[in-house]
């Protein structure tokens, strides 16, 4: 141990510009690269390592250096070591463990969960700091807390603490363990209690401060829980995607506060970039769903039981295995659009197979992507990256629907709602207005589902009755085997 404290004095420049400073630039720059790399799949494996690597050594480097400013003008280390190691293991075991057992169709469930122990930690930090800078505040006899520290310690709790209780119950819904509590009066109790939140901090701000009086602290963080849990709700299941990556913005908000309160480089950049990213993807999940922020938070999309469309005596037309396979042997061009259910029968790999059997007899086959299918963004790009599914495969919606016409064969695997055409000829659908793929412009269309069953938010689809429409029951992974099979024996 000896040995090791050499080595720390002899590596520290002076307590103010240390070995640690400059580990939190590295770890920054790092998180930055990183993200850079998660752009493509090719390289985001490595990204999600060098981001990694970046937080082990602020990590690392923290438990080494760190020092505190004491009354006397000495420097103090950190103290229960033990325990923090501890807690990193049993962390990162619990972390490891989880993502490596985790289905594909419970990911978003997990991303949930994980976002929102972040902004538990953020709002846990600021419930730790207030009574320490309110004690200081009043040794100094200020009139009042309007304080840099005082502003990131409020925000970073109130936003973590809506972070925290919003993922949970984005949790419960995406695991259909909590269902939609939807009411009119619900959307305008939202903003006022939004409001009520954002004056209690300034209350706060301007209230001179008491040591030990740590009700208000208190009080902010139930506040921002309950509202946490109200702002999540009343948003139906088809904008869970929109949610998710808000609450991630959230969350790097909160963490980004943090940075701020302990001049703490690397936690500033994380939370900077989580924030910034959250919100850019918010806002790409917004513009694919032709509707505003605004509409998504106070809106009733998805789940409401008027919207159920009108299915009337209409008749499906079914198609048997060896037409399909027929079909999709003498096809020019074919589009695969998944969805939610492809992941539920893990069928990704069986489409990759499908995909390279009919490319070896001339077929070219492409995937068509909408931006909000699956339970969260990138859902289906993360999906077919891990059946190996080649990048230049995958088109976007407005690609795909510029080359529609000339699709011989779109196959629907597991997808409802990014396909219904509600969305464009029904003014009084929920959906209406958001941008679709539009397969049923294509010369034949094959919808493999279970039943007739509806998607995510609970609307009818008129797809299914539509005349170059036919319907392939049956669970995706049997039925795609199936399917691969007949074509070989073509």
């Amino acid at each position: 141990m000896e040995t090791i404290s050499n080595l720390i004095k002899n590596i520290e420049f002076s307590p103010y510009l240390s070995i640690l400073e400059m580990v939190y630039i590295l770890a920054s720059v790092l998180f930055i690269l990183g993200l850079k790399k998660l752009s493509h799949p090719d390289t985001a494996r490595s990204g999600n390592l060098w981001a990694a690597v970046g937080m082990g050594l602020a990590i690392l480097f923290t438990i080494l250096f760190h020092k505190t400013r004491m009354e006397d003008g000495s420097y103090q280390g950190i103290h229960n070591i033990g325990w923090i190691l501890a807690a990193l293991i049993i962390g990162s075991m619990v972390g490891w463990f989880a993502a490596r057992r985790v289905k594909m169709t419970a990911m978003p469930q997990m991303v949930s969960l994980f976002n929102g122990m972040g902004g538990a930690c953020a709002a846990l930090i600021s419930l730790m700091e207030f009574p320490k800078m309110q004690h200081e505040l009043a040794l100094e006899g200020a009139s009042n807390m309007l304080t840099g520290e005082s502003i990131a310690i409020l925000l970073g709790l109130m936003i973590g603490g809506v972070s925290f209780a919003g993922s949970m119950i984005a949790f419960g819904k995406l695991d259909e363990r909590i269902g939609d509590f939807k009411h009119p009066v619900l959307r305008f109790i939202n903003l006022v209690f939004l409001f009520l939140l954002f004056a209690f901090v300034i209350f706060i701000m301007f209230k001179t401060p008491v040591a030990g009086e740590n009700w208000m602290i208190y009080c902010l963080a139930a506040m921002a829980l309950i509202y946490g849990v109200t702002f999540v709700m009343p948003i139906g299941g088809a904008d869970m995607p929109v949610v998710i990556s808000l609450l991630n913005s959230f969350t790097g908000v909160a963490a980004a506060m943090g940075g701020f309160l302990y001049s703490n480089q690397a936690m500033l950049t994380g939370g900077i970039l989580v924030g910034s990213s959250g919100t850019i993807l918010t806002i790409l999940m917004c513009k694919a769903m032709n509707r505003s922020l605004l509409n998504v938070i106070i809106g009733a999309f998805g789940g409401s039981s008027a919207a159920i469309g009108q299915e009337g005596d209409k008749t499906v037309k079914e198609i048997s295995l060896s037409d399909a396979a027929v079909l999709l042997n003498y096809s020019q061009k074919v589009l695969v659009v998944p969805g939610y259910g492809l992941a539920v029968a893990q069928a990704q790999h069986l489409c990759h197979e499908l995909e390279n059997l009919l490319e070896s007899r001339g077929v070219e086959l492409k995937y068509g992507i909408h931006p909000v299918a699956g339970r969260m963004p990138g859902h289906m790009n993360v999906l077919l990256a891990e059946a190996d599914v080649a990048y230049e495969k995958l088109q976007e919606m407005e690609d795909a629907n510029n080359d529609m016409n000339n699709i011989d064969v779109v196959i629907v695997v597991g997808a409802n709602d990014v396909v219904n055409p509600a969305a464009m000829e029904d003014p009084s659908s929920p959906i209406y207005g958001m941008p679709v793929i539009e397969v049923w412009k294509a010369k034949n269309t094959i919808v493999m589902k279970r039943s007739m069953a509806k998607g995510y938010a609970a609307i009818a689809n008129n797809l299914f009755f539509m005349p170059k429409t036919r319907m392939l029951f049956g669970d995706a992974k049997a039925t795609l085997q199936q399917l691969i099979s007949e074509i070989k024996n073509l």
